[in-house]
């Protein structure tokens, strides 16, 4: 990738972060931290990587994103209204009365929404269902899907993953935003998932790790996933809770609280200037 194209994508998922701020400060409730975690792979997902028409939003021959930890609402929503399913202005209307954009993704109300999820472990399932009827149907299209590293302690996830292998899912792509904190704490504290990779091998996926904050490590997994034939792959990213908001990152209380008017203005202030600087280059 040039710098000017990851200069782009920088700038994008800044204005993604910016969505999910004014969103949780507005609706004075949601989930910030695991959502500006996956920042960074939904701009690139929906700005570079997958198949998908604003103007088309339901086209049956799309890419499917499945955003299995639907609590993390906010993201999605910022990277579809900046892609132009919706007006970003919308975003300022998180979970109110009447609102579109509620706490948990709808299929039905949100365009560019592939599936309504929110409880966790479901929406990986779904995206298994999604790819194996894609492949009967003979469609060459792709699914994505995003689940917590909190939430693979389902066991759900791994029934899921039984499947995706047995059935040689190679459209399907698992990414785990492995930010390492859930609402209890962190995640090795409460319930340790690790080694993420080795069990996701074990089950027969093609794992990949990376570093969920740099796009050419992200294009790199994607395209191997892309290339990767027989068998599901899964990319395990590490990231930072709250990232790119300074009072957010690594603070596991960020989880599932909004932000205050002077905390809102001040991460605001903070990505306002990395917009700047991005732009100026």
């Amino acid at each position: 990738m040039t710098s000017s194209d990851k200069t782009k994508l920088q700038i994008q998922a800044c204005k993604v972060r910016m969505g999910i701020l004014l969103g949780t400060y507005s609706a004075k409730c949601g989930h910030p931290g695991g959502s500006l975690s996956a920042a960074d792979m939904l701009t690139y997902l929906y700005f570079r990587e997958m198949n998908v028409d604003p103007a088309n939003p339901k086209d049956p021959n799309r890419d499917r994103f499945v955003l299995s930890k639907g609590h993390t609402a906010p993201a999605l929503y910022a990277a579809l209204a900046n892609r132009g399913f919706f007006p970003v202005e919308d975003l300022a209307t998180l979970r109110k009365d009447g609102s579109y954009l509620q706490g948990h993704p709808n299929m039905d109300s949100v365009p560019g929404v592939d599936m309504s999820t929110g409880s966790l472990g479901q929406g990986v399932s779904c995206a298994c269902g999604m790819a194996l009827g894609l492949k009967y149907q003979g469609i060459p299209a792709r699914v994505y899907a995003i689940l917590g590293d909190g939430e693979i302690q389902e066991g759900q996830v791994w029934e899921a993953c039984m499947f995706a292998a047995h059935y040689k899912l190679d459209n399907l792509v698992i990414i785990v935003d492995n930010n390492g904190l859930q609402i209890d704490g962190w995640i090795q504290d409460v319930m340790n998932p690790y080694p993420i990779a080795d069990k996701l091998a074990a089950f027969g996926l093609a794992v990949q790790e990376i570093d969920g904050h740099d796009f050419d490590q992200i294009e790199a997994a994607l395209d191997m996933a892309r290339a990767t034939k027989g068998k599901p792959s899964a990319i395990v990213m590490r990231t930072v809770k709250g990232k790119g908001v300074s009072y957010m990152e690594d603070e596991a209380d960020w989880h599932g609280k909004a932000p205050n008017e002077a905390e809102y203005r001040q991460g605001m202030e903070e990505l306002e200037a990395e917009l700047r600087e991005l732009e100026a280059q």
